[in-house]
């Protein structure tokens, strides 16, 4: 991921401090409380704050992130919290999985533009029939705003761009809106994020076609 590569975020996630805190996103906490646990997956998961709360919830927890500083602090944050996640360090694209999840929960996983559709797709090749979606990132209006986020254009989302790159789904929820975030000391301040539920429609398994 030319954009930000892995040693970018490792020097992000090598301080002591919790970049975007250990509180999970506010969302995904709001979405996941409605469901029966289960297992769920959780793409570039940095510092592990998602998936230590889903795992305080009963979920089973496979989380993966290039960063292994990132992971290293996620692994810190389970023992501290008395909890047992997996957390793998790949690429989305490399990531594979003979399971397939309830739920995959995507909090500002803003992958580089020239991978996003296929890494999208790729994912959801792992999601049951029937199987949600929590999605939570930076609209394109974000673009200038302190609060966080990349700053190229190309990395943020429109609505169009959703409904295009996750065709599977049918949207409980789609919609952009503007909210004060407060998650530690890079996600701070009036933001334009794009958030959604989905439900998976494709019910055919694709796992035995996957490149091994």
């Amino acid at each position: 991921m030319k954009e930000y590569p892995a040693d970018f975020w490792n020097k992000m996630y090598g301080a002591d401090e919790y970049r975007y805190g250990t509180k999970p996103n506010r969302f995904f906490k709001q979405q996941l409380d409605k469901l029966k646990s289960g297992n769920i997956l959780l793409p570039a998961e940095g510092e592990g704050r998602n998936a230590v709360y889903a795992a305080s919830q009963g979920w089973d927890i496979s989380a993966f992130d290039i960063s292994k500083k990132g992971r290293a602090k996620a692994l810190r944050l389970a023992k501290e919290r008395k909890v047992s996640i997996t957390y793998e360090l790949t690429g989305v694209l490399e990531f594979r999985s003979e399971t397939q999840f309830d739920v995959i929960g995507l909090s500002y996983a803003h992958f580089p533009a020239s991978i996003r559709n296929k890494a999208h797709k790729h994912l959801l090749q792992y999601l049951k029939p029937e199987g949600i979606v929590i999605f939570e990132a930076f609209a394109k209006a974000q673009l200038g705003n302190p609060s966080g986020g990349p700053k190229n254009e190309a990395m943020l989302f429109s609505v169009e761009e959703i409904k295009e790159e996750f065709p599977q789904l049918e949207f409980e929820f789609l919609k952009e809106v503007t909210i004060q975030l407060s998650e530690g000391n890079f996600h701070k301040g009036k933001a334009e994020v794009i958030r959604f539920v989905g439900i998976n429609k494709m019910f055919k398994n694709h796992l035995s076609f996957i490149p091994i």
